[in-house]
């Protein structure tokens, strides 16, 4: 529909309300309902937001060192703007008008702290080179019995996932809990976010879901979504689902892994395929990985923003810690899938689960770029084997607070997002640094466990 077909639709729907969100720092939707009247106003005019879902994190605790807003500034709006494309309609909440928005003509927010600002702009800057990217998120999550209330009144003890053992790929497990996975694909998908598979993982109570591949923006939208979709409608079967990292140290991370390609713009063409190639990738594809090579370590938080995120890049249970990249390899940091026109693609499989969709998405295509730009060779040899074990490519950062040194200091970071966006954001993962508590063991579960 165009707009003034979705106008029309909402000013004759029964409801009078529309339901708007937001994305914080940490990829969580902060929003409200607003009357049916006020958001056609808004569509012209745009609103105010208060900017301390800017100023505080993922607890809403209001940082201490963050200079964009705080108390030394009063939190005052921000000038927020509702995009209409991204309509959709709640199919859980009686088809609830649903829109996202940004930040992106309020030039203090859209320069340090909207993320979806961000990642528009280096999408336009992808599209002023030639290139329309096609993105991609897959996700692992797990999910346990019980309300919110229930997990937090038992202190995150005796978690209890909806299925037990380890079984991926599982038929019957799926069956055990058929209303919950019909409900996940149904919902989803009148929800405007189609799934292309979905499976039981590896471990207890762990599922992945792969979205349907669409253009950056509209994909982040659908990663952004998905996580509270998911939440919610496992809210309706007295489940709660969560996308932390590393819930338990004894079983495999939850992945957020990336599959993205470059096309020309008027979607033709995949500029990752070269069919007189040996290897079926182009030239432009290997620029992009050997950009992403470079800059990860650079701009690694954008890919684990948590110091949980670290437990899952330790080595094995499927999550990546070396430089690397391989042919078809899930042990490598990046997973080259050569194949056909339409198929040929990078999987990025570093990021978790905990990410936020328009920084990773973001981070991923600007690294790509700047590839593309400096027309840097690939020059490490495709990894072959188990990457977890060798010695060949440079380790990533193993703490947050490691990576955040290195980004705040990268010349490389201040080039891609710009100076104020790397200053208040690794203020904020400094601060999320100092939120860990070494004296009570489930102090990440009674952060990050529903939230994130």
């Amino acid at each position: 529909m165009n707009k003034a077909e979705i106008l029309y639709r909402i000013k004759n729907i029964a409801s009078q309300k529309v339901k708007i969100a937001f994305s914080d720092i940490d990829g969580i939707l902060r929003g409200k309902y607003i009357h049916k009247d006020k958001f056609e106003k808004s569509i012209e005019q745009g609103l105010g937001f208060c900017d301390v879902i800017f100023g505080w994190d993922c607890n809403d605790k209001c940082y201490d060192n963050a200079e964009v807003t705080g108390w030394h500034t009063g939190y005052p709006d921000a000038h927020a703007t509702i995009d209409i494309n991204s309509y959709r309609e709640i199919p859980w909440e009686n088809d609830t008008p649903f829109f996202i928005g940004d930040f992106s003509n309020d030039e203090k927010y859209a320069a340090a702290t909207c993320s979806r600002s961000l990642l528009k702009r280096i999408d336009a800057e992808s599209k002023k080179l030639g290139f329309t990217p096609l993105f991609s998120q897959e996700f692992e999550w797990f999910n346990f019995q019980g309300t919110p209330s229930e997990i937090n009144e038992s202190g995150f003890e005796n978690l209890k996932p909806i299925t037990p053992g380890m079984f991926g790929y599982s038929v019957l497990r799926t069956s055990l809990n058929q209303e919950y996975f019909n409900d996940l694909f149904e919902l989803l998908s009148k929800f405007k976010i189609p799934l292309e598979g979905m499976h039981t993982e590896t471990g207890p109570g762990v599922v992945e879901a792969t979205v349907i591949y669409d253009e950056i923006l509209n994909a982040a939208d659908k990663a952004i979504l998905f996580k509270t979709a998911v939440k919610e409608i496992a809210y309706r079967h007295n489940f709660v689902a969560t996308f932390m990292a590393k819930w338990n140290k004894d079983l495999p991370g939850s992945g957020g892994h990336i599959h993205q390609s470059l096309w020309d713009n008027h979607l033709e063409k995949n500029l990752f395929y070269d069919a007189n190639t040996s290897s079926g990738m182009s030239n432009l594809m290997e620029h992009y990985i050997a950009g992403q090579l470079k800059c990860l370590p650079e701009i690694l938080p954008m890919f684990a923003p948590n110091p949980n995120s670290y437990k899952r890049l330790s080595g094995g249970d499927w999550a990546p810690r070396t430089l690397t990249w391989g042919i078809d390899n899930r042990t490598a940091s990046i997973r080259a899938i050569p194949g056909s026109q339409s198929s040929t693609r990078i999987e990025m499989r570093v990021p978790g689960a905990d990410t936020n969709a328009y920084l990773a998405m973001a981070a991923s295509l600007a690294a790509g770029l700047y590839g593309i730009k400096n027309k840097l060779p690939l020059d490490t040899k495709a990894i072959t084997g188990n990457a977890y074990l060798s010695n060949s490519g440079n380790r990533l950062p193993d703490s947050l607070e490691k990576a955040i040194r290195k980004m705040a200091g990268s010349e490389i970071a201040n080039e891609l997002f710009g100076e104020a966006f790397v200053n208040h954001f690794t203020r904020t993962r400094e601060w999320e640094c100092r939120q860990v508590d070494p004296n009570d063991e489930y102090w990440e579960l009674k952060r990050y466990f529903e939230i994130i």
